[in-house]
């Protein structure tokens, strides 16, 4: 039997389970790790059903390659991912927890897409900065039957985003359903079209953000994830795709603070500065640990990788 121990977190809403365990095979880069967890079909088990649900994301800490506090691998029930914002508050609040976190409130994990820095504030918030962001593509319209015609852009934030500024289904919490399938053909489209990110990178996110009625409050928004499922955070990578594309517009200053909120009500704050790579966010909020628990996968057991999709 296969037994892994986990701690979970759940940021403004949106849960994180955290693998604390080592694995013999797991070797390499974490690039060359994330390869290697591909292959493995249980791995969608850690945070499918039964164990788990679809909006579950999984983060695997790893050995650090230089003074990290640790590396991370991100999945979710469809596979691994490059980043995950709100993961990252996640597994901060987690190595605190854990008394692993530098005392000073600083420092830095490193990801497959590059190193993080964070710091946890001393009243448990957590700011990231986050990698590089950019726009790819401006304006990109795509028709949808039932909903009509929807012009978004295509930008990177970690993971690769359609972001809308606008939708015909209100975005409130009682219209999740409605949002996921309108959402979920709105991706299917961009597929069918060949539309995808600088160098075949796959739209695997759709994102609506539309003004906010409360003038403290930016935007409200909504975000398809890969799983199928929409993120109760604000999203994170979603964040910086999406102020990469406010800044290119001229729409946000350099250290505006720009605040944000799901549909479900978790509330992040960012910025965003230039650099000579892309636009870098730092994006602030706060997670909880809700769960210690020890997971077994028997060799019997016919959902070891989850219930079938």
């Amino acid at each position: 039997m296969r037994s892994l121990r986990v701690l979970d977190t759940h940021t403004e809403g949106e849960p994180t389970r955290i693998v604390l365990d080592d694995h013999p095979d797991l070797t390499g880069t974490l690039a060359e790790q994330r390869l290697v967890m591909k292959q493995w079909d249980w791995v969608r088990g850690v945070v499918a059903e039964p164990r788990g649900y679809d909006a579950f994301v999984g983060a695997w800490l790893r050995p650090a390659e230089g003074d990290e506090v640790a590396g991370v691998i991100y999945f979710d029930a469809a596979g691994p991912l490059g980043m995950c914002g709100h993961g990252t508050i996640g597994v901060v609040t987690a190595l605190a927890h854990l008394g692993r976190w530098p005392e000073s409130g600083e420092g830095h994990l490193m990801t497959p897409v590059g190193r993080i820095t964070a710091w946890r504030h001393p009243d448990g918030s957590v700011e990231i900065e986050n990698i590089p962001s950019r726009r790819s593509l401006k304006d990109v319209k795509v028709t949808v039957p039932g909903y009509g015609e929807f012009t978004g852009d295509v930008a990177y934030g970690g993971n690769w985003f359609y972001i809308l500024h606008e939708s015909p289904v209100e975005l409130i919490s009682g219209n999740r359903r409605e949002l996921l399938r309108m959402t979920s053909l709105i991706r299917d489209e961009l597929h069918r079209q060949g539309i995808a990110g600088d160098d075949g990178g796959e739209i695997d996110h759709v994102e609506i953000c539309v003004p906010h009625a409360d003038p403290a409050i930016d935007v409200r928004k909504f975000v398809l994830c890969p799983s199928g499922a929409d993120d109760r955070s604000p999203c994170g990578t979603g964040t910086s795709a999406h102020l990469a594309c406010l800044a290119e517009d001229g729409q946000i200053a350099e250290g505006q603070v720009f605040v944000q909120e799901s549909v479900t009500g978790g509330l992040f704050s960012a910025t965003v500065r230039r650099t000579p790579e892309g636009w870098v966010p730092r994006i602030r909020g706060r997670a909880w640990v809700t769960a210690e628990s020890t997971l077994h996968f028997a060799a019997d057991d016919p959902y070891v990788a989850g219930l079938p999709e």
